[in-house]
């Protein structure tokens, strides 16, 4: 991702500012709903990343998308915009919504699987994912159709992969290096 190192750095110290000022929770909804904006409108994040636009027209677009945003909030993107960083702005929400989350002692799991999680077995990877974790874990299900079957469950740098994709290139490697069945 663009930018990643400065993101982060933004977002530890955005991370920082609203703890003391009790506004973290604030400030994670607002890029919750920053993120969606950016996910629902490719040209938003185009408009930001747009070098020809001036910094102001940015700045301005995205206090009329969040008007509703917390002091906090619009600090960061007062800097942003002061240092022509407007472009990072969602790497620095999912940064910050990464680290608000880990200073809740949350952690996501993700959950790659051919098909879409059934209730049942969302329950069943969720206690899966505490055997591995003793955090308060949120499930997130990615859809690969790829895998054949199967799932691979990632939290935060660990992987079980038990997809059968993963064990049919176990069984061709056993093969291809015995020359047997």
């Amino acid at each position: 991702m663009k930018g990643n190192r400065a993101a982060l750095r933004y977002a530890k110290a955005i991370l920082a500012f609203s703890q003391e000022n009790k506004a973290a929770a604030a400030v994670a909804k607002d890029m919750r709903h920053l993120e969606t904006l950016l996910i629902e409108n490719d040209a938003l994040q185009r408009a930001l990343d747009n070098p020809l636009l001036p910094v102001g027209k940015k700045k301005t677009l995205i206090n009329a998308l969040l008007p509703n945003a917390c002091e906090a909030s619009v600090k960061l993107f007062s800097l942003l915009a002061e240092k022509n960083r407007l472009s990072l702005l969602a790497a620095t929400g999912q940064q910050f919504l990464t680290l608000f989350a880990k200073a809740q002692g949350e952690v996501t799991a993700v959950v790659t699987s051919a098909v879409p999680l059934s209730a049942e077995l969302e329950k069943a990877m969720l206690e899966k994912a505490k055997s591995f974790s003793n955090q308060n874990i949120q499930i997130e299900n990615k859809v690969d159709p790829s895998l054949l079957g199967g799932f691979i469950l990632k939290i935060g740098d660990m992987q079980y992969d038990a997809s059968v994709v993963h064990q049919l290139k176990a069984i061709k490697t056993l093969v291809t290096k015995t020359n047997t069945i």
